[in-house]
């Protein structure tokens, strides 16, 4: 299909200025980062802190608001392929995708630019995977110190949640922490969960919950059970 000129774009929307505005992802168009949001507890807003904590978010041009309630993080484009992690609620939208962009409406609400960072980054999608769908691999456990630290972010994720999402959200994150660490001390994510104004018997329940029905990563019970 034929790329449209500027005179035949004015044209369209002369004629139908309601009309929505989508932009091909890819180079030389922006690679996005979409953050979908299906409901309360069911988004993907807590892998998007991990990926800041990470510092893959600093080449970030522009934030979107999209009608869901979800995000599109612009980056520089890239000939990478798109991508899908769907237990995250992410897509990667590069070579061969494309975005709805601002003024565009769904359901009469709009695409809106939240905040304009101004990067010039690209965004590394094998990265992405590799942080949040690691490989199983034969490893040793944590040290506390870093367990600690890794749970710093899970934890200001959970101070956020808000009336009607707290359970959900410490439950989620208790589950991320102790796949990691089948023993991990989850007193900070407690705090955080008292912070949002969940009480303590809710706390206990759902911390509670979470150690039965945790997990382990598989690399950390093979080393954990080798007998060194």
């Amino acid at each position: 299909m034929p790329v449209p000129t500027p005179e035949q774009i004015t044209a369209w929307f002369g004629r139908r200025p309601d009309y929505n505005l989508a932009i091909a992802t890819g180079f030389p168009g922006p690679d996005v980062l979409d953050v979908d949001k299906h409901g309360p507890a069911d988004d993907g807003f807590a892998a998007l802190i991990w990926l800041r904590d990470a510092r893959l978010l600093d080449g970030v041009a522009a934030y979107i608001g999209t009608p869901s309630g979800g995000l599109h993080a612009y980056f520089t484009g890239t000939h990478q392929r798109n991508g899908h992690l769907p237990a995250h609620h992410l897509d990667f939208l590069a070579t061969g995708g494309y975005v709805l962009a601002p003024p565009s409406t769904v359901g009469g609400k709009p695409y809106r630019i939240l905040w304009e960072p101004g990067g010039r980054g690209d965004l590394n999608w094998d990265t992405v995977t590799r942080l949040l769908q690691p490989e199983p691999r034969h490893q040793r456990p944590r040290q506390p110190q870093a367990a600690s630290r890794d749970l710093s972010g899970l934890a200001r994720w959970v101070a956020t949640r808000p009336e009607g999402n707290r359970n959900a959200g410490l439950f989620w994150a208790a589950n991320r922490a102790l796949e990691t660490d089948p023993g991990a001390d989850l007193s900070q994510l407690a705090d955080a969960a008292r912070q949002a104004g969940l009480p303590d018997a809710e706390i206990t329940r759902t911390l509670d919950s979470a150690r039965r029905t945790a997990k382990p990563n598989p690399g950390y019970e093979a080393e954990a059970g080798d007998g060194r």
